[in-house]
């Protein structure tokens, strides 16, 4: 099988200058880049480049699948954006990895390994980048369940005796895009039930939110949104942007409360004993589901076979029709006509009757071979 790596950069806060542009060109000529991203993929080479060196010079985030199973997530956020306290209990040695730099955080998760070989096909990058990039956003306004999901899918390789970070609020309703994260890395579905049982419901509400940035605002120094303001009108945008949500980032930070943990930390070992309970209920549900579902499937198919019934005489002609056609199509489709009207009659009246009706409908066809033999494979004639 031949090799296929994808690699994605966004740059987001700002975007990248002719000269950037001009450098990542030097590395490949035949990549996708435009003033806010660089895309490429390799089927036998590979990007002569350090994606983390990029990620703390120009991007704000990177995506990158291999189809032997490999994947990567780095997103860059403002160092006002957290306390070094608050992200050092969620770093791991290699799955979550957590970087500062001059002036911003780069927070790095990563699988190394899947069983799932279908996952990162040649030719498809899966969207990711859109289904992942909001998680920065998410990052900017303190929410910590994309740390936590990393650090849960590093468990398999930490001790036994590890504790568990702070359990951030609302790691039972993930948002659309720390799910997609989950699939991304592979968070065990029954570790991370086992660690949803103690996360407190998210706080945040529209509302709450809604107050929060009045706060903000009512705080912010009138000459700064002035300023703002200023590079509005003179067309720099993104540069008021960029003013905007740093501002944002450190109010938040200054605002945020402490990081003490609500609940005990559990270690990795009670986490697996949790998960391994996690695992039965979750499959007493799946397999109520599948009842249930057998069930309604099974309700709908006798309707239709009573429906069948309620016109019987129509039934048999139609099967006869077809195999008068004297084609192998025309004998297929009788076939499956005849196996429902099989059913039909084992539902509502009896297996002999249909027998009877069936050696009655063959007298005018016992020459017909090859629909002979289809019926015996079907199990609906036996000579």
């Amino acid at each position: 099988m031949s090799e296929y790596q994808y690699y994605e950069f966004a740059a987001i806060d700002r975007q990248l200058t002719r000269a950037e542009m001009a450098q990542l060109r030097a590395v490949s000529t035949r990549a996708d880049i435009t003033p806010s991203g660089f895309t490429n993929h390799y089927e036998w080479g590979d990007l002569k480049a350090d994606p983390a060196d990029w990620m703390r010079r120009h991007f704000d985030a990177f995506v990158y699948t291999a189809n032997w199973c490999s994947c990567r997530l780095a997103l860059r956020v403002p160092l006002a954006t957290f306390r070094k306290a608050e992200l050092e209990p969620f770093a791991t040695r290699h799955t979550l990895t957590i970087e500062a730099g001059v002036e911003h955080w780069v927070i790095d998760w990563s699988l190394d390994e899947s069983e799932d070989y279908d996952r990162f096909a040649m030719g498809d990058d899966g969207g990711w980048m859109r289904r992942l990039v909001p998680l920065r956003d998410e990052l900017l306004r303190g929410d910590l369940r994309s740390l936590y999901l990393g650090w849960l899918a590093a468990a398999g390789e930490l001790a036994d005796d590890a504790l568990e970070p702070p359990v951030p609020p609302g790691l039972s309703a993930l948002t659309p895009a720390q799910q997609a994260l989950a699939e991304f890395i592979e968070v065990d579905p029954d570790m991370l039930a086992a660690a949803a049982a103690c996360s407190t419901p998210a706080s945040e509400t529209d509302s709450t939110q809604a107050a929060r940035v009045e706060a903000w605002l009512e705080e912010w120094p009138r000459d700064e949104m002035a300023s703002v303001l200023k590079l509005i009108a003179q067309g720099q945008g993104p540069a008021a942007e960029r003013h905007v949500k740093s501002h944002h980032a450190a109010w938040l930070k200054a605002h945020r409360p402490s990081s003490t943990p609500s609940a005990p930390q559990r270690s990795v070992e009670q986490l697996r004993e949790l998960a391994q309970s996690a695992s039965g209920m979750r499959l007493e549900r799946e397999a109520k589901a599948r009842a249930k579902q057998e069930a309604e499937r099974r309700q709908q198919h006798e309707a239709y076979l009573r429906l069948l019934m309620a016109d019987v005489d129509k039934r048999w002609a139609a099967a006869d029709a077809q195999a008068q056609r004297g084609s192998a199509s025309g004998y297929e489709q009788a076939v499956r006509a005849l196996a429902a009207l099989a059913e039909g009659y084992a539902l509502t009246s009896s297996r002999k009757e249909f027998d009877r009706e069936l050696r009655r409908m063959l007298v005018r066809h016992a020459t017909r071979g090859a629909l002979m033999r289809r019926l015996t494979e079907a199990g609906l004639w036996s000579g």
